[in-house]
């Protein structure tokens, strides 16, 4: 009987649980705990058992599905910006002028900011150091909207409608007033009416596109 257990488990599928322990949860739910937690302590602060205990798995569940900590990091992101990115990727192929592709794209951004407020949290914590996340980050999801909006953003300074300031401090420009639309406890002492609701998250948003975009282009 001992025999036949042994080879049942070792027949077992990576990440799969053994008789009697309890199920794993689906994938989708697998991601968004794991975004929950890379969100929460940020990345070096993140073991795989606490991975395990906040996923409600077996300590070695991570490194049997995923193969170590940092792939399952990439899984996650993974798993909600690549969407984000085919979004913004049919904005940067629409049929528009360069100004009105600009506020598309930062429209967006600001967008997508409100839907997943815990993304934000991790990028702030990866964006302000060197790894081979943020490596990740830039070459899969940074790049291929700056590459394409750079030379829309190069005429608009060409022609006068937009500063003619370095890349990188235009884009600090637009990423940095995020902070308006995930930093609530702040934002409702300066007066922002509750409940927050998607609905009015979304309209601030496209205020602050507009705020933004507008001030950029005078």
């Amino acid at each position: 009987m001992a025999v036949q257990e042994a080879g049942t488990d070792a027949t077992r599928g990576p990440g799969r649980p053994g008789a009697g322990s309890r199920p794993v949860p689906p994938e989708a739910e697998i991601l968004r705990r794991g975004m929950e937690t890379f969100a929460e302590l940020g990345y070096d602060r993140t073991s795989a058992r606490e991975l395990a205990r906040r996923l409600g798995v077996s300590h070695n569940f991570i490194n049997d599905r995923y193969g170590s900590k940092a792939n399952f990091w990439r899984t996650v992101v993974d798993s909600i910006l690549e969407s984000d990115q085919r979004e913004r990727q049919q904005l940067l192929d629409a049929d528009l002028d360069d100004a009105g592709r600009v506020r598309a794209v930062i429209t967006h951004f600001y967008q997508a900011a409100v839907e997943m407020p815990l993304l934000g949290r991790l990028l702030a914590d990866e964006f302000a150091r060197e790894s081979e996340r943020l490596d990740h980050l830039y070459e899969h999801y940074v790049e291929p909207t700056l590459g394409p909006l750079v030379p829309a953003v190069q005429r608009l300074m060409a022609a006068g409608r937009l500063p003619t300031v370095p890349i990188d401090v235009l884009f600090f420009a637009v990423i940095s007033p995020v902070a308006a639309l995930v930093q609530l406890p702040l934002a409702h002492r300066l007066g922002r009416a509750r409940p927050v609701t998607p609905e009015s998250q979304a309209r601030t948003a496209r205020e602050l596109a507009d705020l933004i975009v507008d001030g950029l282009l005078g």
